[in-house]
């Protein structure tokens, strides 16, 4: 066989497609294998440079073939998909990524270590959490509408509230236990989530966390997912390539020498650019009266264009004072006025 140069992997659970090329780009090996079998095959290879689609459990694999001494490169789907000639299939698919992992401009996605996995699995097990904790609470109050009791909105004070209507409720006592145990039920999933927001508040703790938390509208959640998401934000240029990658920018449609800017592009992490548009709405709403070139800056944005944009606009240079935080290890200043 002649020396590989490049390899592209098609993951999946199973089987997995490799194609080879050798430095002319020549196609010198196609092979199909298991997943026991992978590592094996890759492991009697010269050194080489070895490209993944960035989809599930392509981090593990990226590092256990780093270890081999080859250099893995993980690339975004959408980034393979121009690449891939004909059809979809494993071989097409690998191929494609082949191909793309040797372009200069590629963008790639950086390696996530076991540490910084871990932290967004506690952070995908809370938002699991609070999802079912809304679609119990919604189903309770669906109930209880039909008995004639409406309860405010709030999932602070639901567990409180349900037992004073179930206590004063003129209802059978059949239905009375059928709540109490749906109350029981709620109680457990609050319980979880306040585990999940100690165990954050602990992770929090951290150096470069304890920087991101002194920005206005970043606290314990998003100051450790930005961390454990982004890992070295000295992999971006600027600040605007990191709210580019988090989708917060606006989307373009130029030509003519003619610049159309649209909605936000939302590419990148949704979780991400969800927290930081909700701490950007928490900010607005509760300034207040306070003063400085940085409030005074969204008065005159909210008033100009609205809540919703200003937000917005307001979480895109919450990302980019993070990236200045995270890349050159600076503490956070808040403007004053001259």
């Amino acid at each position: 066989m002649k020396e590989i140069a490049t390899i592209g992997i098609d993951l999946a659970k199973n089987v997995f497609q490799i194609h080879g090329v050798d430095m002319q780009g020549r196609t010198v090996l196609r092979k199909t294998v298991t997943r026991g079998k992978l590592l094996e095959t890759l492991v009697n290879l010269s050194p080489c440079l070895v490209g993944m689609e960035a989809c599930g459990g392509a981090h593990h694999w990226a590092r256990k073939i780093t270890e081999m001494g080859h250099i893995v490169r993980l690339i975004a789907p959408q980034f393979v998909a121009p690449y891939r000639k004909s059809g979809k299939n494993d071989a097409n698919d690998a191929e494609a990524i082949c191909e793309a992992v040797t372009r200069p401009n590629m963008r790639f996605v950086a390696i996530k270590t076991p540490e910084q996995q871990a932290v967004l699995t506690l952070h995908r097990v809370r938002e699991s959490i609070k999802a079912d904790r809304t679609a119990l609470i919604n189903r309770i109050r669906g109930l209880l509408q039909e008995f004639g009791i409406v309860l405010p909105q709030g999932a602070a004070r639901f567990p409180q509230r349900l037992l004073e209507a179930i206590t004063d409720a003129d209802m059978p006592l059949d239905a009375i236990g059928i709540f109490a145990a749906l109350r029981g039920d709620l109680m457990r999933l609050n319980e979880r989530l306040a585990e999940c927001d100690q165990r954050i508040a602990r992770l929090a703790r951290e150096e470069t966390a304890q920087r991101l938390v002194t920005i206005p509208g970043v606290g314990p959640v998003t100051a450790t997912a930005i961390v454990a998401t982004v890992g070295d934000a000295r992999l971006f240029r600027n600040g605007r390539e990191l709210a580019a990658w988090v989708g917060l920018v606006p989307r373009q449609s130029s030509s003519g020498g003619k610049t159309r800017l649209g909605r936000i592009t939302k590419n990148g992490d949704s979780y991400l650019r969800t927290l930081f548009v909700q701490g950007a709405m928490a900010v607005i709403h509760h300034m207040g009266d306070k003063g400085g070139p940085r409030f005074e800056w969204i008065r005159a944005l909210v008033a100009r264009r609205g809540i919703q944009k200003a937000a917005v606009a307001l979480a895109a240079k919450t990302v980019r004072t993070a990236w200045v935080l995270m890349a050159r290890g600076e503490s956070y200043r808040m403007a004053v006025a001259v």
